[in-house]
């Protein structure tokens, strides 16, 4: 059985989930690129495996426990063990509270709180099978704090994924299982581009400090410090990775 640690990533064919994916496996892990968009994800491993790391893809749709918990399984099967799950698949759900589509705002829900929750179930029961003190850590945002117009169904989502990682870390404790959240501010991700015809790209650099959009890769090298050792005392609490977006208003 292999010591290197094992990375679970979801959302992992593009933006935070792709950078995260290549930190984790240039630093040395193994890492599984779970992502619904297969083409993307696969490009993942490429980009790993190019540069002398190791990773596999596993499709998987996240709105789907039984889906989430064959994604682990197929981890262990890969590499013999998990030690690090980071639940960071999601979608934008935008939409104002009087006129949501609520086909959007179902699918938003299913994705970013849904899949946030069977991710931390399905990694949960995992290490705590074969007695892993490892570290799940979950994608919230500065957008489960702060409010915005249009984006309804997103914040409560962001806000969800903050409790669910303050409880479960509560109850998984005793196992010695860490559970973190990251909260990203204005990324430059393929979600923010989407607000570009809105408008909103502007007044959300103007909100960032030194006015550029978060790169994907200083958030990707957050979720790496949180799943050291060396960050053990981090536990139940929502890490900003905002570059101040939250704080400097």
């Amino acid at each position: 059985m292999s010591m290197k640690r094992v990375a679970v990533i979801t959302g992992g064919a593009s933006g935070i989930g792709r950078e995260t994916c290549i930190k984790f496996a240039k630093e040395g892990d193994q890492v599984i690129v779970a992502d619904f968009n297969e083409k993307g994800g696969q490009e993942t491993v490429e980009l790993i495996r190019s540069a002398g790391g190791e990773a596999e893809f596993v499709k998987v749709d996240v709105t789907k426990l039984e889906e989430v918990e064959a994604l682990v399984e197929k981890a262990v099967g890969f590499y013999g063990r998990i030690d690090i799950m980071f639940n960071n698949a999601g979608i934008g759900g935008a939409g104002p509270v009087l006129t949501q589509d609520m086909d959007l705002y179902h699918r938003t829900i299913n994705v970013n709180q849904h899949g946030v929750a069977y991710g931390i179930i399905a990694a949960g029961n995992k290490m705590k099978a074969l007695g892993i003190q490892g570290v799940i850590i979950n994608t919230a945002s500065v957008f489960g704090f702060l409010a915005s117009p249009g984006t309804f169904a997103y914040h409560a989502t962001k806000g969800a994924v903050i409790m669910m990682s303050k409880s479960a870390a509560l109850e998984l404790s005793p196992y010695g299982i860490r559970v973190v959240a990251v909260a990203p501010g204005a990324v430059d991700t393929p979600i923010i581009q989407g607000f570009k015809d809105r408008g909103m790209l502007d007044s959300m650099r103007a909100k960032v400090i030194g006015g550029e959009l978060t790169k994907p890769e200083m958030v990707a090298n957050t979720v790496y410090l949180l799943s050291l050792k060396d960050a053990e005392a981090i536990n139940g609490s929502v890490v900003m990775a905002d570059q101040g977006y939250a704080s400097f208003k």
